[in-house]
């Protein structure tokens, strides 16, 4: 339409509103427009335009501020352009995209810019216009596009090459390789950090050709302070230009060693500890963009995930083969110990002469006894894992307790034929600690020393005083334990092939129960051996006490037995019969009850002084009988003893409720027993004495 029709169509519409109207729409489109005379080379610029190569509006703008404000990347080819848009011959239309740095404020922006050459008769240039559009936002929301595209591009790669993985060594390795090659990085490292907050092991890396890898074990410390503080606190450490960034103390000398001159490392903060680390080296300086950042901190973070999935499924995966191996093994040393004593029975129904019944006997007691240390092994473990174990501590000498130790293994040390040496110290060694604990730590090196040690081998026990510490120590010339062996040893249900002919069975829990029990003290285990067939050293510490040890009197001889009333409850008829019989063979009156209303028939009749009552007996529980006992039947003062195979803390909370005075777990240890009842006795007799 020209402007004659447009003057008709708004015949009240002058060229000076139509001016206006044309100002109103390109500032509402936020365009500036550019005029040069080119004759003169004078610049006509806008405030807008200004604003877009960083001037204030007041400023004097001239063709050299257009040429210096272009990116120097850009300046040539805009130039050009520009140049062309005036050539005569060409007269080629100016369209250009193009940077520029602000010279008052150093901001990058982006400027879309259009127009042409307004040339005379005489086919010279003499006017240049056009308009300059600020495309800053728009090619910042294009480069965040295609950003995001390369970064999920990335991240799927990443996904699908390590989801098939099942080892957190691969997982690292292929994440490590595509990060670097995406960001055409020179190495990429995965670092897991130690519970002590400083070592770390870079497990794999990935690195260019030629590069050496940084595989190994390193001190965090060597990062230096700074970037140390800012990895432990869960900030990344971004080196750009090493040399220039970094002094030799805070981590250049390191970093120089390994040829970085730039580095992002970025650190995994789990419950305020730092316990992995992901870095990327370059080995000449470099800017790292913020999207490379993101990119690495995205990765890093999905590696991390990936890895403990990783993880957890494989510690799932061999904690059920640990399960089966065990499952297998219980059984086949709870099916050992049978044999014999069924043998042995066999024999002593055959009316053997006296030597074979008292041989028959021993085997009997020491497999019985074998028995039931599986099974005090399997629920000492159970109560530490819950934490219901309690310590009844005391300030004794340690050499007493080895002594007993020894005495308790010499049976299998006996057995195979060992050498032992013992080195004691001459003077006390006071120690504060549960002694029966300490006296099983002990017997359980001993044992193991013996069971993995061939026959007629050197076992040594040792202790001595080190910087406040009881130092004690097992040694023996034994299979050995290969170096990395060496931590697995103490986990739980842990066994490891042996080179020996030697047959040694056990239920992997024995080491496990030693540090438990130490730890529980205060002290510490460590194992030592150079490997297979090199013999193997367990030494823990306990902390010395500066208290005196009290000198224990020794006890008057005790006094002959006192007769007393004792009343078994049991419903398995073997174990009421054997027990009756051992009671009574103590010189006490027994009866025996097979269910709860017999047994409470019994006491109405025969006011029992003790009763040693079982927990699991058919129709009327034995909590449900000791609560009868003490209210109907009357036998307040009586001391009545759970004689049950349940032993959990729980279980000894509901018998002190229904009025039990003691929970014996079985099997109890007869003479333990007998000195249970006879106290008992003993008591009440005393009681009457002075009633009378």
């Amino acid at each position: 339409m020209d402007s004659d029709n447009q003057s008709a169509a708004h015949p009240g519409l002058s060229l000076q509103d139509r001016e206006e109207q044309l100002r109103l729409a390109i500032e509402a489109a936020e365009i500036g427009l550019w005029d040069v005379d080119v004759l003169t080379g004078t610049l006509y610029w806008p405030a807008r335009v200004k604003a877009m190569f960083g001037m204030s509006p007041d400023a004097h703008a001239t063709l050299q501020d257009f040429v210096n404000g272009l990116h120097p990347d850009d300046r040539v080819a805009v130039t050009q352009a520009f140049s062309d848009a005036q050539n005569p011959a060409l007269r080629t239309v100016y369209d250009v995209e193009y940077r520029t740095i602000g010279k008052e404020d150093g901001v990058l922006r982006w400027v879309a810019a259009r127009g042409r050459g307004l040339f005379n008769e005489e086919g010279v240039c003499t006017r240049a216009i056009g308009t300059a559009t600020d495309i800053t936002a728009r090619k910042l929301a294009n480069a965040m596009e295609v950003s995001n595209q390369v970064r999920l591009h990335l991240l799927d790669s990443i996904e699908r090459a390590t989801r098939p993985l099942t080892e957190a060594v691969e997982v690292m390795q292929v994440t490590a390789r595509l990060l670097g090659e995406h960001l055409g990085a020179t190495r990429c490292a995965y670092a897991d950090v130690d519970p002590d907050n400083d070592r770390f092991t870079i497990r794999s890396d990935w690195s260019q050709a030629g590069v050496p890898s940084s595989a190994g074990v390193y001190s965090l410390e060597l990062f230096g302070s700074q970037a140390t503080s800012h990895l432990r606190n869960g900030h990344h450490l971004v080196v750009n230009d090493v040399d220039r960034e970094l002094g030799d103390d805070d981590g250049g000398r390191m970093f120089n060693a390994i040829g970085i001159k730039a580095i992002v490392c970025a650190g995994l903060v789990k419950a305020g500890r730092l316990v992995a680390m992901m870095a990327v080296h370059d080995r000449a300086p470099r800017q790292w963009r913020q999207e490379e950042l993101r990119i690495i901190t995205e990765v890093v973070d999905r590696c991390w995930a990936h890895i403990e999935r990783v993880r957890d499924a494989s510690a799932l995966r061999e904690q059920d083969r640990r399960k089966d191996e065990f499952l297998a093994t219980l059984a086949h040393e709870l099916r050992n110990p049978l044999a014999p004593m069924l043998y042995s029975l066999s024999l002593l129904k055959q009316a053997p002469d006296i030597r074979q019944a008292v041989r028959a006997h021993e085997v009997i007691e020491r497999q019985a006894r074998h028995l039931s240390r599986l099974i005090d092994d399997l629920l000492d473990v159970s109560r530490i894992n819950r934490g219901i174990v309690e310590l009844k501590r005391e300030v004794v000498d340690v050499r007493p307790l080895l002594a007993q130790a020894l005495e308790a293994a010499t049976p299998a040390l006996e057995r195979a034929r060992h050498h032992v040496v013992v080195r004691l110290p001459q003077t006390p060694v006071p120690v504060d600690v549960d002694p029966a604990r300490i006296v099983q730590v002990v017997t359980n090196l001993l044992n193991n020393a013996a069971k993995y040690t061939a026959d007629g081998g050197e076992v040594a026990l040792s202790a001595w005083i080190h910087e406040g510490h009881a130092i004690v120590e097992v040694s023996d010339n034994g299979f050995g334990v290969p170096p990395e062996d060496h931590k697995r040893v103490f986990q739980l249900f842990t066994q490891l092939a042996h080179t020996g002919t030697k047959a040694h069975g056990g239920l992997g829990i024995g080491l496990s129960l030693v540090k438990n029990l130490v730890e529980m003290h205060g002290g510490s285990v460590e194992l030592r051996s150079e490997g297979l067939n090199a013999g193997s050293t367990v030494t823990f510490t306990l902390p010395l006490v500066a208290a005196p040890l009290t000198i224990d009197m020794p006890e008057p001889p005790s006094a002959a037995v006192q007769p007393g009333r004792v009343l078994v409850v049991e419903d398995n008829p073997d174990g009421l019969a054997t027990l009756v019989q051992l009671i009574e063979a103590e010189g006490h009156d027994v009866r025996g009850a097979a269910d709860g209303p017999q047994a409470l028939q019994i006491a109405a009749e025969w006011t029992p002084t003790v009763v040693l009552l079982d927990l699991g007996l058919p129709g009327m529980d034995g909590l449900e009988v000791a609560r009868r006992l003490r209210a109907d039947v009357g036998l307040r003062d009586a001391s009545i003893a759970a004689l049950t195979g349940w032993g959990t803390q729980r279980d000894r909370e509901q018998t002190a409720a229904a009025g039990f005075d003691a929970h014996l777990a079985k099997p109890i240890d007869p003479d333990h027993l007998l000195d249970l009842i006879n106290q008992w006795i003993g008591v009440h007799a005393g009681l009457r004495k002075q009633l009378d």
